[in-house]
């Protein structure tokens, strides 16, 4: 409850402000331009999470880093579906991954993943690898 009055303060500050600046019909305009802008992002939210599948099954990202920007940029649409120039600038920022690792690594105090992988498959641990030797019995009998 602390944090939505918060928002909610900071949110009418930054509003106020903007558009005593810009006027009504474009801070009209922004809002409405926002909000097609964020239904767009999620109509594409599909083609986005099947290039992300696409990046994690070849090994490309992690699972984390998978969930992270698929998350994100989720919320960062809702956000600019939402009326207020303060959620905008959130919602705008969210879309952008340089933005989502820093949040993440500062807020959520998540640990920086290696740049390169040493299986294909992120499944698969270190612990989890079983060394086999194969004998051929053939050249016996």
């Amino acid at each position: 409850m602390k944090y939505f009055l918060i928002y909610l303060f900071v949110e009418v500050l930054v509003s106020v402000n903007i558009s005593s600046a810009i006027g009504a019909f474009a801070t009209f305009g922004e809002i409405v331009f926002s909000a097609i802008v964020g239904f767009v992002l999620l109509a594409n939210m599909r083609l986005t999470l099947m290039q992300n599948m696409q990046a994690l099954m070849q090994g490309e990202i992690s699972v984390e880093s998978f969930e992270r920007l698929n998350l994100w940029s989720f919320v960062g649409a809702l956000l600019l579906i939402l009326p207020g120039f303060f959620t905008d600038i959130l919602g705008l920022s969210l879309q952008f991954s340089a933005f989502v690792t820093l949040i993440a690594s500062k807020l959520l105090h998540v640990k920086k993943e290696p740049p390169h992988f040493r299986s294909k498959n992120p499944q698969l641990k270190e612990e989890e690898i079983i060394d086999v030797e194969v004998i051929d019995d053939s050249n016996t009998k």
